[in-house]
């Protein structure tokens, strides 16, 4: 069991974006620099900072080309944003992105929910964005949402999946990430789904997103792991949710992710500790305590230990 795990993992931190896109008391701009450079200090490698969408559609992340100016970038991270067309790129180059990231569902129904475009119609617009950036020298990654299951629609066919993915890879994008936006997937189907994806788009071209909505996360990211995709998204606290998709819950955890393969004997190159510490902050900024499993066991041992030295 488990004999083709990587040595190193790669950690793709949404939560700047993905985790607070959903979140509903409002942050300052300030609070979401402060926090970006809190994560850019724990050692991750990746980070996903703010998306530039109509902010009529994402109110939270409005300020995505403030936060962009305002973070302190460090040496060996790399900062990446959301664009959904030629103009969000324009204002990624503007506020001088290295990285973005264009997005689509392998369901209609959530494809037109997320962006009011077919499928169809979404790809042909890529083409406004992926060569552009890449003449640019910007990387371009890709999101497929809804790979596992639909909030609308119910299954998603493999192979609409591994053909979004051949069409994607074909237009350029360095690497595409696989969604499971409802939370909805289980081993046996993540298994069964990734080794179609496989054999058109080699492993190190692939990252997996799983939203923890149903517990299955972790042993989901086993399932890829062991098929040798060695970058995972994830979201400090477990922060997350997705606005087009009713009753889906946060990203899996940074923390949970972290612990898991430190254990394993996997590296990822995050101070555990440090990660702890930038959640309880983003938790006091959101107001609400965060899903992390590993943080709320790392609390309970801290507290424990300053009652005893007491």
């Amino acid at each position: 069991m488990f004999d083709h795990l990587p040595s190193e993992v790669t950690i793709y931190e949404v939560g700047p974006r993905d985790g607070l896109q959903n979140e509903a008391r409002p942050i300052s701009t300030s609070d979401k620099v402060t926090f970006i450079d809190a994560l850019s200090a724990t050692g991750l490698r990746a980070i996903e900072i703010s998306s530039f969408v109509n902010p009529k559609w994402i109110p939270q992340l409005a300020d995505a080309a403030e936060v962009a100016r305002g973070i302190r970038r460090s040496p060996g991270v790399r900062y990446s944003c959301l664009v959904p067309n030629r103009t969000g790129l324009d204002k990624a180059l503007a506020v001088g992105m290295e990285e973005v990231a264009v997005f689509l569902s392998a369901s209609e129904t959530h494809n037109r929910k997320n962006v009011n475009k077919t499928i169809v119609e979404t790809i042909a617009a890529f083409d406004e964005v992926i060569a552009p950036a890449q003449a640019a020298g910007i990387r371009v990654r890709a999101y497929v949402s809804t790979v596992y299951g639909c909030p609308y629609e119910g299954a998603v066919d493999p192979a609409v999946v591994v053909r979004l993915a051949r069409d994607l890879r074909q237009r350029g994008v360095y690497q595409i990430s696989l969604g499971d936006t409802i939370g909805i997937g289980t081993p046996v189907q993540v298994r069964d789904v990734l080794l179609r994806v496989l054999d058109e788009v080699p492993a190190q071209e692939l990252a997996m997103h799983f939203h923890d909505t149903r517990g299955t996360a972790l042993a989901n990211l086993l399932v890829g792991l062991d098929l040798g995709i060695s970058t995972i998204d994830s979201a400090i606290g477990g922060l997350g949710g997705c606005p087009y998709a009713p009753g889906a819950a946060g990203n899996v955890a940074t923390e949970d992710v972290v612990f898991l393969l430190h254990g394993m004997g996997i590296k990822t190159g995050v101070d555990l500790e440090a990660l702890c510490n930038a959640s309880q902050r983003i938790s006091s900024l959101v107001g609400h305590e965060m899903p992390s499993k590993y943080l709320k066991a790392h609390l309970g041992a801290r507290a424990r230990g300053q009652r005893s030295r007491g």
